[in-house]
């Protein structure tokens, strides 16, 4: 086995035997070494993907490479190659990004989690989810078929329910990883379909099987419908992607995962599972580029994502759901360049928008644990000189969210809008092009008006200050609902009464350390994302139908000047005019957004409704399977099953055998009389039998 294999080993395999130490021996290694293995597990697959990193990108050294078989079948009906399904990895430019982003990002969050989680009665167990969740996402990038890609996206699933659901004595909480749970498997009914098609119709799930035959795919019609197999395959498998990705309309669950610690609110929003589904479609790049219906669909989905899940950052209070709210835009932002057949800068965007929204997170948390608990951003103001290290990692995160020339969001998200402007697909296009530029004024807004409200203005939080809370560790009592009177802290060396801290140096440094490539990560890998073939062999893009990326590459002037022509575009434009409306509405003139509230009340009952689908899924689905369900239950299983079936065969049986109990009398003479009955019935029969065909015939004369 070749030193660079061994450590694609290493890379996922040292997260899991981290989770299963603290998962298993929590209570004999303590919180001390609990933490220790897991954050040494995580930070040996982050330096092995940097040293993959090395050999991939620099020695092109793609690693195709097959671990052992799982299963094999011969051949039988309808598949003469039989069955072969393995386990092994495939590392290219595309995966080990993946890699280095995940690992990266899931290290900061652990070792954030040391201070946040200081007192939670869950400590190791919560260690051992978060390196456990890590070990998914790994799995599913380094995959290499279709199986496997499956079993990861299944695991980054299930351990985000137990995640969700970590504090399991909230209802909430319950209610929420139900919610992910349930909503994810309606995405990934889709996904299994797809990925059946793709057996029955290739007989492999090997990917670069799979993608050889993607010509043959196209040209095979579906039987019952006619329609493309190829097309039909694109649109389950981005199915699964809406649910994993949070696309409209299976975005619901994502904004109730908040119910979780912050950490965990991080690994998900910024470098796993929300990502998984913008990676999967971009693997599947040779697949989706010979379907325009499937990338007019992805195009349309994303774009109806980005713009009005943006509005609803807008009227939200609780400052994890408004970054939260920024997940969904960015993730359409995304989703927008994967139909754009510009899968290279979804990816590019991928990237960034991991470092500064896990920076956001992670500074949000910050915030809570300064505030005790409380997390109404109209209950803050004034914090910067409270928590300036908070502060200013803040306001590089929330810059770079809404894409300021010279931050990394800038890079990616302007050439999602320019990628847009080359694709042609008639009324997609023009809306998606619309939804991604007016997205930009509307993220802006949401999230100075964030900014504004925690960091500036007026102090509001002196006359609702709790007593000494300490981290919003996430102890038993310790809500994060922004109702700060129902958590209870431990009254530890950190938590005190009186105005907001900045809490200890293990939470302020992974904000640094993410601050960082929030600001210089655009600039460095422009130049290879837009122009240089970075992921060449890894995305295959059409370029005679889908020259966008190719226009993109010609048109690249540099990342310097790039960022100097920035601030002449229209994306700059409107992303001043959100920042300067949200001053002057909520510094300068804070009364106004009462004033238009109450003006346009029906608008904004639609935005905190959320525009109803929550309760048009509580009403129709949920009341809808309950009454089904109810009609099914009694109708179906008591009435026939229980009532017809078992019980009725009984009653039947009772019946015949108190019909058959008569008979037992027990008498001799009763049984010599049944004898003597029965001998005379069989003489009779025995004498009447040579003449049946007469008396029949004579009969059948009569009539």
């Amino acid at each position: 086995m070749s030193n660079i294999l061994k450590l694609c080993l290493l890379v996922p395999l040292a997260p899991l035997a981290g989770a299963l130490a603290a998962g298993l021996f929590g209570r004999v290694l303590g919180r001390t070494g609990a933490h220790v293995l897991t954050i040494a597990g995580v930070l040996a697959s982050t330096v092995a993907s940097a040293i993959i990193f090395q050999a991939v990108v620099f020695d092109h050294q793609t690693v195709v490479a097959s671990l052992y078989t799982w299963a094999q079948a011969g051949a039988f009906p309808g598949f003469p190659g039989g069955l072969h399904l393995e386990i092994g990895f495939l590392v290219d430019p595309l995966t080990v990004t993946m890699m280095l982003v995940v690992s990266f990002v899931s290290l900061m969050v652990h070792i954030y989690t040391i201070g946040y989680m200081a007192d939670d009665p869950g400590y190791q167990r919560f260690f051992s989810y978060i390196s456990l969740f890590t070990f998914s996402m790994l799995m599913l990038v380094m995959s290499n078929n279709f199986l496997q890609l499956f079993f990861g996206w299944e695991a980054v699933g299930l351990v985000s329910y137990l995640l969700i659901g970590f504090w399991y004595e909230r209802p909430t909480a319950i209610y929420a990883n139900l919610k992910a749970f349930l909503v994810n498997r309606v995405g990934d009914l889709g996904f299994v379909l797809g990925i059946g098609l793709i057996y029955a119709y290739c007989g492999t799930l090997d990917y670069g099987a799979v993608f050889a035959k993607a010509g043959a795919l196209a040209s095979i019609a579906l039987p019952a419908t006619g329609g493309s197999v190829l097309t039909a395959v694109c649109i389950c498998l981005f199915i699964g992607a809406m649910g994993k990705s949070a696309q409209f309309p299976l975005h619901v669950w994502l904004p109730d995962s908040m119910e979780g610690p912050t950490p965990i609110s991080a690994l998900i929003h910024a470098a796993t599972m929300v990502t998984a589904g913008i990676f999967m479609v971009a693997r599947t790049s040779p697949l989706f580029e010979l379907s325009e219906t499937a990338l007019s669909f992805v195009m349309l989905i994303g774009a109806i994502t980005a713009l009005f899940m943006g509005f609803l950052g807008i009227v939200q209070n609780d400052i994890k759901r408004v970054v939260a709210y920024s997940t969904l835009s960015q993730l359409g932002y995304m989703t927008v360049a994967l139909g754009a057949s510009a899968y290279p800068v979804a990816i590019f965007h991928l990237m960034t928008h991991a470092f500064f929204k896990a920076l956001l997170f992670l500074a949000a948390g910050s915030v809570i644990m300064g505030m005790h608990h409380d997390q109404d951003i109209r209950r803050m103001g004034g914090l910067w000189r409270h928590m300036p290290v908070t502060w200013i990692t803040s306001l590089i995160g929330t810059l770079a969210l809404i894409g300021m020339p010279g931050f990394a969001g800038f890079y990616s998200k302007d050439s999602i809008i320019e990628a847009v402007g080359h694709t042609h697909f008639p009324v997609v296009s023009a809306f998606a092009q619309f939804a991604v530029t007016a997205g930009v004024f509307i993220t802006a807004l949401y999230s100075f008006r964030m900014f504004f409200l925690v960091f500036h203005g007026k102090e509001r939080f002196g006359a609702h200050a709790t007593p000494a809370h300490g981290h919003d560790h996430g102890h038993v009592a310790g809500y994060e609902d922004g109702n700060a009177a129902a958590a209870h802290g431990h009254g530890d060396d950190h938590g005190h009464a009186g105005p907001p801290h900045e809490p200890g140096a293990v939470v302020w440094l992974p904000l640094v350390l993410l601050a960082i490539p929030s600001v210089v990560i655009g600039a460095m890998a422009a130049g290879a994302m837009l122009k240089g073939g970075y992921f060449a062999g890894a995305i295959f893009i059409d370029s005679h139908a889908h020259p966008g990326m190719e226009d993109l590459g010609h048109e690249f002037p540099g990342w310097a000047r790039m960022a100097a022509e920035g601030f002449l575009g229209l994306p700059f434009g409107l992303a001043a005019a959100g920042v300067l409306i949200a001053w002057f509405l909520y510094l300068r003139r804070p009364d106004l957004p009462a004033a238009i509230r109450s003006r346009t009340a029906w608008l904004y009952e639609l935005l905190v409704q959320k525009y109803y689908l929550d309760r048009f899924n509580d009403f129709f689905f949920a009341r809808g399977a309950r009454l089904l369900g109810g009609s099914l239950w009694k109708q179906g299983d008591m009435a026939f099953i229980d009532g017809a079936l078992v019980n009725g065969t009984a009653r039947l049986v009772g019946r015949v055998a108190q019909i058959v109990r008569r008979v037992q009398s027990g008498f001799i003479y009763h049984y010599a009389f049944v004898m003597l009955v029965g001998i005379a019935l069989m003489l009779f029969a025995f004498l009447t039998l040579p003449y049946l065909p007469a008396i029949t015939a004579a009969l059948h004369s009569r009539i």
